[in-house]
C-alpha cells in the first residue's frame, strides 16, 4: 500500500495514456457504417401479417388530411377515396406509389463535403435532441433556453466527432420572437457549423426561408438538384396530418429536400397499447404521408420515421426505456426495409429529470435497439432529458461519450492478420503476459475505445482527485470543449447574404403575429 501513491503520482500508465490521446485529434467517420445484420424481432409471418393490417387501417378507418385541399385534390386524382378530410387507400396503392419513386438512400450535403452523409443501407446517422423548450446544467438548474443555449449546443455537436449531424431545433430559444427564431436557428447551425442540419417546419413559410438561406449557402442550382436539408414532418397522431406539417412538407418536397414522416406515438394514448397494434398504425401512417409527397414531387427523399413511448398507466406521463418502445423500433426497422426507405428512430432517450443513473439506464435501453435495428437517422442521439421538456450540457457530453462506444461497437469484429493476433499468441506463449509484446505496443493507442468521462481509477485515486461523479466531470468538459470551439471557416460573402436575408425577413415579419 505504501508504494501506490507514489505509483499514481508517475508520469506513467493509465493517466499518462489518457493524456496522450486528450493531445491527438480523434479521427471519427463522417458516419457510421455498420459492419454487423440487424437484429430482427419478426418472422416473414409477422411482417406480412402488420402490413396487411396497415393496409386495413389505410383502406377501412382512413388518414385526415386536415386543411390541405391540394392535398386531397391530389390523393384523389392519384385512386384514393375522399370522404370530406378524410382520405382512404385501396390495397397496395401506397407501398405501389412509393416504391416507384422514393430513394433507397439519399446523400444530404453539408457545406463541409467531408461531412457529406450517406443516409439508409448500413449507416447510421447521430443527430442530436431536438424541441426541448428548457436547458439544465450543474450551475444554473433548470431554465428556459436562450439562443446562446443553441448556438452552445451547435458548437458542441460540431466539435465532437462521434455526432454527425448538426440537428434542427436542438433546444427553442424563447428569448428571440416566435416568429423570426427559426431564421437565427438555421444561421446558427450554418456559421457555428460545417455539418448537415435539419429545416424549419413550424409553418410552410419558415420552411421556405430555411430553403432560401440554404441556396445562399450552397447556390440555387446546387439546391435545386441536391439535398442540403433533412427536415421533421411529424404525423398527428393517431392518423392525421394538418396543414402545417403537409405545407413544409410541400416546400421541402418541391425543392428536392428530404422528409422524414414521423408518427409520434406514446402508445395508450395515440396508439393501441399493443405492439402489433402500434405498428400497424405507424406504417399506415407513413404509408400515406410518404405516398402523398411522392405524389407531390416523386424522387423526393423520404425516410419513415417513428418516434414511439408507452406512458405510465397509472399517470399517463410517458416511459422511455422500457422494453415495449424497443419492441416497436425493431419491427418498424424491418418495416422501413421492407418498404424500401431509410428508417429514423431511436436515440438517447430518458425520462428522468437530471443526469443520473435513471437517465443513463433509459438512455442506454434506447440507444443499443437503435444500434441493433439498423436505424439510419437517429435524432434526439444526445441531450434529452426530462421526456425531451430539457437538454441537458451534462447529459449532452455524457451521451457523446456512448456515441463514440457505438461507433466502436459498429465497427464489428477485425478478422484481418492483425485482429486474428496470431503473432502475438505466438511471441508471448502460455504463462506469460501480453502487456509488452510488439502487438500489443503496435495497437495500444486504439485497441479499445478510451472514454474521455468514466472514471477507472482506484478508489484512494479517486479520493484524492476530488471524488468527483460523473456529472462533475461532464460539466467540466462541456465547459473546456466550449472554450476551445473555433468556428469553421464561412465565406464572408456568404455570411453577408445570410445577414441580409435575416435583416429583411425579419423587418418583414415585425409584428405579424405570425406563429
Amino acid at each position: 500500500m505504501s508504494e501506490a501513491p507514489g505509483r499514481r503520482k508517475s508520469g506513467g500508465g493509465r493517466s499518462a495514456r489518457q493524456a496522450l490521446r486528450a493531445s491527438e485529434t480523434i479521427k471519427a467517420p463522417a458516419y457510421i457504417t455498420r459492419q454487423m445484420n440487424p437484429f430482427e424481432v419478426l418472422d416473414e409471418a409477422g411482417l406480412e401479417l402488420i402490413e396487411r393490417n396497415a393496409d386495413t387501417i389505410l383502406e377501412e378507418v382512413g388518414i385526415d388530411f386536415r386543411d390541405e385541399p391540394e392535398a386531397l385534390a391530389i390523393l384523389k386524382a392519384a385512386g384514393a377515396s375522399v370522404d370530406g378530410e378524410r382520405v382512404r387507400f385501396p390495397r397496395g396503392m401506397c407501398r405501389q406509389i412509393i416504391q416507384a419513386s422514393a430513394p433507397a438512400t439519399y446523400t444530404q450535403h453539408a457545406r463541409n463535403s467531408e461531412r457529406n452523409l450517406e443516409v439508409g443501407g448500413k449507416n447510421t446517422v447521430f443527430a442530436p435532441g431536438y424541441g426541448s423548450p428548457f436547458v439544465r446544467d450543474l450551475d444554473n438548474g433548470r431554465r428556459y433556453a436562450t439562443i446562446e443555449d443553441f448556438q452552445n449546443f451547435v458548437k458542441l455537436a460540431y466539435m465532437s466527432p462521434y455526432m454527425h449531424h448538426s440537428g434542427g431545433t436542438i433546444c427553442e430559444p424563447v428569448d428571440v420572437p416566435v416568429t423570426t427564431r427559426h431564421l437565427d436557428m438555421i444561421y446558427s447551425h450554418i456559421k457555428y457549423s460545417d455539418k448537415a442540419f435539419m429545416g424549419s417546419v413550424t409553418a410552410p413559410s419558415r420552411a421556405q426561408d430555411t430553403v432560401d438561406m440554404a441556396k445562399i449557402v450552397f447556390g440555387e442550382e446546387f439546391v435545386k438538384n441536391n439535398t442540403v436539408t433533412t427536415s421533421l414532418i411529424n404525423a398527428n397522431s393517431p392518423m392525421t396530418f394538418d396543414d402545417t406539417m403537409l405545407g413544409a412538407a410541400k416546400v421541402y418536397a418541391e425543392n428536392n429536400q428530404a422528409c422524414v414522416v414521423t408518427p409520434f406515438i406514446l402508445a395508450g394514448a395515440m396508439s393501441p397499447v399493443t405492439i402489433a397494434g402500434t405498428l400497424a398504425q405507424i406504417l399506415a401512417e407513413v404509408l400515406a404521408g410518404i405516398t402523398f409527397i411522392q405524389l407531390y414531387r416523386p424522387g423526393t427523399p423520404c425516410i419513415f420515421g417513428t418516434f414511439a413511448s408507452s406512458i405510465s398507466m397509472q399517470s399517463g406521463a410517458p416511459t422511455f426505456g422500457t422494453p415495449e418502445p424497443a419492441l416497436v423500433l425493431y419491427g418498424a426497422a424491418q418495416l422501413a426495409r421492407r418498404l424500401g426507405v431509410p428508417f429514423r428512430s431511436g436515440g438517447s432517450l430518458p425520462g428522468s429529470k437530471i443526469a443520473d443513473a435513471q437517465a443513463a439506464s433509459e438512455s442506454a435501453n434506447t440507444l443499443m435497439p437503435t444500434i441493433l435495428a439498423g436505424v439510419n437517422f437517429a435524432l434526439h442521439s444526445a441531450g434529452w432529458l426530462e421526456a425531451g421538456l430539457s437538454m441537458g450540457y451534462e447529459k449532452f457530453v455524457m451521451d457523446l461519450d456512448q456515441l463514440g462506444m457505438a461507433h466502436t461497437f459498429c465497427k464489428g469484429i477485425d478478422l484481418s492478420e492483425n485482429g486474428q493476433a496470431l503473432d502475438a499468441i505466438r511471441e508471448v506463449g502460455p504463462g506469460n503476459h501480453f502487456l509488452g509484446c510488439a502487438h500489443t505496443q503496435a495497437n495500444f493507442k486504439d485497441a479499445f475505445y478510451m472514454s474521455n468521462l468514466t472514471d477507472n481509477n482506484s478508489f484512494e485515486q479517486w479520493e484524492e482527485d476530488g471524488s468527483k461523479d460523473i456529472q462533475v466531470r461532464a460539466n467540466a468538459l462541456w465547459k473546456k470543449m466550449l472554450n476551445e470551439y473555433e468556428a469553421p471557416p464561412l465565406d464572408q460573402g456568404i455570411d453577408d447574404g445570410l445577414n441580409d436575408f435575416m435583416a429583411k425577413r425579419k423587418e418583414e415579419l415585425a409584428g405579424t403575429g405570425d406563429f
